[in-house]
């Protein structure tokens, strides 16, 4: 969808215009945000795979990697990261990933995602206040927006 043009809704004598920019600015703070949790959800990601890299037997195994995955919603504008494998459902990969993170009577918890979360608080700041000050601009930078994203899983 393309940026949505003014509509001028009001005319007086021909000495009153008035013109509504209400439905571009909503597609700039949708898109926006969208972009901001888009960044948010790759930088999440990164950190997370240094981490779970650092697991005992975990150099060699690349398929865990797959199942660390996020999510961006478009109806709710939410973000979602989490352990799954979208296009094969819950593997043995996701239910190893799942004990990784909350632990099991025999594996310790290691909480890699809420501590990489934690951890990336500061960061996370800079990425959501980076995309949030471009909504005051007049008009905004349309390079953070990518219209082509329709919020599937990212794996890689």
């Amino acid at each position: 969808m393309g940026v949505p043009r003014s509509v001028t809704t009001v005319r007086n004598n021909g000495n009153l215009e008035f013109t509504s920019s209400v439905d571009r600015v909503e597609y700039f703070i949708e898109e926006l945000s969208r972009g901001a949790l888009r960044d948010t959800a790759k930088l999440v990601r990164k950190r997370m795979l240094v981490k779970i890299k650092k697991l005992p037997g975990m150099k060699r195994n690349k398929r865990v990697y797959k199942v660390v995955q996020t999510w961006v919603r478009r109806k709710e504008t939410d973000l979602q990261i989490g352990f799954g494998n979208s296009k094969k459902g819950l593997t043995g990969d996701t239910w190893y990933a799942i004990k990784q993170e909350l632990g099991t009577r025999g594996q310790p918890k290691r909480g890699i995602l809420r501590q990489t979360v934690y951890e990336s608080i500061p960061d996370i700041r800079k990425i959501q206040a980076q995309y949030l000050s471009a909504m005051n601009d007049e008009n905004p930078n349309a390079a953070l927006i990518d219209e082509n994203d329709e919020g599937d899983a990212t794996n890689g």
